[in-house]
């Protein structure tokens, strides 16, 4: 969900049209790093292997999965796609004894190494206890048995392990550089920072510019979530809700003293169906502006040229994915494997 930013746009922004157009976008990942997120929640969807081989077709070079599914990784085997591997939430309490995540790394990583490219394991998906207070207790324990269980076999810098947050975290997010994070969730928080921090690994945090701006339209100019490049900087520098966004993980980061934690934007999108502002038209906007943007190695306004790494969400449309019906309307490509969007992902 995205936070608020209601009283920073009335302040420091005016809305204007924007013009989008549907041009090819190239991208060149040399320095960054641009994937997909594949999920699988849906009744018409092709089989994995023939997913995995629309992915390498296009250009894809990386993905994150969100179960360690089979037929999944023996697609991937080969495919010279690095793989952002999750584990449900709903796994997180077998896994939370240490034998049985040596079995987990040993059957579904080591097994699998190094013809599939792990690159991260995410150890759950949102997990707060104010989300999924059945596993919340299990997170930490399951990322210190996985790590110990790679670090056993070498590989604990080689694949890291990490957990994809959301940006709910946060609080004081105007402007990025007050960002916190949240206090009732600085227990649960920290003891996986202080993690993070000491292995010198990343975050992952989902980010929706998408859902901050349905929340409050008549604040925030669409061009500005959009990541529209005509934008001009606001008041604090500003030229796009995504960098600001990211930097306001960056800011609660170091206001919580852990200034050397990197940030994956692990999912981000626009919908094209469904919900307010949910358009083919802004959608493919939005795409091709996120991959411009990263391309272009400008980094944000609190990390200038620093390289960002972002898992474009996703795949396909999953028409079984309960909530809202803008839920079922993600896809970069439609469920018979043609492009939604004329995106070109080859460098």
């Amino acid at each position: 969900m995205g936070v608020l930013w209601a009283s920073y746009f009335q302040r420091s922004l005016a809305a204007f049209l924007i013009i989008l157009g549907l041009s090819t976008v190239n991208l060149n990942t040399a320095a960054q790093t641009i994937g997909v997120c594949y999920g699988r929640n849906g009744d018409n969807l092709p089989p994995e292997a023939a997913a995995i081989n629309l992915a390498t077709a296009e250009g894809i070079a990386a993905m994150r999965v969100y179960d360690p599914v089979p037929p999944v990784l023996d697609a991937l085997r080969g495919a010279d796609i690095q793989l952002v591997l999750g584990i449900p939430n709903a796994d997180l309490p077998s896994l939370s004894d240490p034998a049985a995540a040596n079995d987990w790394v040993n059957t579904v990583v080591l097994c699998n190494y190094p013809d599939v490219e792990f690159k991260y394991i995410s150890v759950g998906n949102e997990v707060l206890p104010t989300t999924a207070p059945d596993v919340a207790n299990f997170l930490l324990p399951v990322m210190q048995n996985v790590y110990n269980a790679l670090a056993a076999a070498g590989l604990q810098d080689a694949i890291r392990v990490s957990t994809a947050t959301l940006q709910s975290v946060l609080n004081n997010t105007y402007p990025p550089s007050a960002s916190v994070f949240r206090d009732d969730l600085k227990m649960f928080l920290v003891p996986i920072l202080q993690f993070l921090a000491a292995r010198n690994l990343p975050l992952l945090a989902n980010v929706y510019t998408y859902f901050a701006y349905v929340s409050d339209p008549a604040a925030i100019p669409l061009p500005f979530a959009l990541i529209d490049p005509a934008q001009p900087p606001n008041a604090v520098g500003y030229t796009n809700l995504f960098d600001a966004s990211l930097d306001a993980f960056y800011f609660a980061l170091a206001s919580a003293e852990f200034p050397g934690i990197d940030v994956v934007v692990s999912e981000t999108g626009w919908p094209s169906a469904g919900g307010e502002a949910a358009e083919t038209e802004n959608a493919v906007a939005y795409y091709r502006n996120i991959i411009a943007h990263v391309k272009g190695n400008a980094g944000t306004p609190f990390k200038p040229g620093k390289p960002i790494e972002a898992y474009l969400f996703a795949m396909f449309d999953e028409d079984l994915k309960t909530g809202a019906e803008v839920e079922k309307h993600w896809g970069l490509f439609y469920p018979d494997q043609t492009p939604k969007y004329p995106i070109n992902f080859y460098n």
